[in-house]
């Protein structure tokens, strides 16, 4: 007979606050080209060429780019996926398309409302453009 969870006492569980994401590269300066000079990022610091801060240019949120070890290789991205949510999607992308940047997949409606782009970053992450507005946190609806 399965046994049922115990779901924790109010006050136990914690209000965390997601804080940043880290992403490992393997040289900071092309990151910080596409992070701060092609999504627009605003470096906050930048600490002795191996680790920087930024902050999305609206918004609280924020990445850090940090040097992989001396002698360690990048593992594959497989499962990770940074996303970004962007007014004006479609000229964004024009934007970056006509500063040399390719995507994997071009602005498109997805079936479940919103409009997503893909591209990798310097070091192979896969990165998501999109809008979704005032639906981000509603239920999404299949079609």
């Amino acid at each position: 007979m399965a046994q049922k969870k115990k779901r924790p006492k109010k006050g136990v569980v914690p209000a965390l606050t997601f804080n940043h994401a880290m992403v490992y590269v393997r040289e900071l300066a092309p990151a910080l080209h596409f992070y701060a000079g092609l999504l627009g990022f605003k470096v906050i610091e930048v600490y002795h060429n191996a680790y920087a801060r930024l902050r999305s240019a609206s918004g609280q949120g924020t990445i850090a780019l940090h040097l992989i070890e001396p002698g360690k290789t990048l593992p594959p991205g497989d499962g990770i996926r940074l996303y970004f949510e962007i007014r004006g999607l479609d000229k964004v992308c024009r934007n970056l398309e006509a500063a040399g940047t390719s995507f994997t997949q071009p602005p498109k409606m997805m079936p479940w409302g919103w409009k997503h782009a893909y591209l990798n970053d310097p070091d192979g992450h896969e990165v998501s453009l999109y809008w979704v507005g005032r639906k981000r946190l509603q239920k999404s609806i299949i079609r």
